[in-house]
């Protein structure tokens, strides 16, 4: 099971997150976020990401090209574009910058939910309040199920991740707010208690097997 941890902060999440197991890390840019960062900050922290974790620059506001640009003069492993802000067109102009890209969409957007429509090498289904806590109805999931590499997030935490793995079927899972003592201030027991909830879930009866990862799966930085 892939597991990413965002809206990280400090170089102790980081570290916190790449020791409990976490398989990517998310640093967010952001004008409207509680968890957005300076660009002189992000790049300290993307410093920081040790090989074999998968940084990903999160954007929900700045500008498809631009993001590229700071993703690729910082050294990211990766780009996520999150929101109904970015369609094809942006999707498209990013990928002559910076072609590892990701998409984060709410299925009550009504997006095409085929993981690689608009370029993208992962999809992520949120929440349609992104970074809320809240919970969304999986068994929307039923009518609009993607395949391969896509990640669920919207309102995990440690005690709910392995029934949502287990409902939803992902390949990934992805978390922030749930593993916060106060809003963009991360708690490092929910963050071990989280990855390894997931990890666990993975491999557990309720979801049969561990999930393969398919062949060309997000690589680390």
């Amino acid at each position: 099971m892939f597991v990413k941890v965002c809206g990280l902060a400090t170089t102790a999440d980081i570290d916190v997150a790449a020791e409990a197991g976490a398989d990517a890390v998310g640093l967010v840019i952001s004008g409207t976020s509680v968890r957005g960062l300076g660009r002189d900050r992000v790049a300290e922290l993307v410093a920081h990401v040790p090989d074999g974790v998968l940084s990903v620059l999160v954007v929900n506001d700045t500008p498809a090209v631009e993001a590229a640009g700071i993703a690729a003069a910082l050294g990211f492993g990766a780009l996520q574009l999150h929101g109904r802000a970015y369609g094809p067109g942006e999707f498209e102009a990013a990928a002559g910058v910076f072609p590892r890209l990701w998409r984060a969409t709410a299925l009550a957007d009504g997006p095409d939910t085929r993981v690689g429509a608009l370029g993208e090498e992962v999809l992520l289904l949120d929440s349609p309040r992104a970074g809320s806590g809240a919970r969304w109805d999986l068994s929307l999931l039923d009518a609009a199920r993607p395949e391969g590499h896509w990640l669920l997030a919207g309102g995990l935490g440690p005690g709910n991740v392995a029934g949502a793995i287990a409902a939803a079927r992902p390949w990934g899972v992805d978390v922030s707010s749930g593993v916060e003592s106060a809003p963009g201030v991360k708690d490092h027991a929910l963050i071990r208690a989280f990855v390894a909830a997931a990890k666990a879930a993975a491999v557990s009866p309720a979801t049969g097997s561990a999930p393969a990862q398919p062949s060309g799966a997000p690589a680390g930085p």
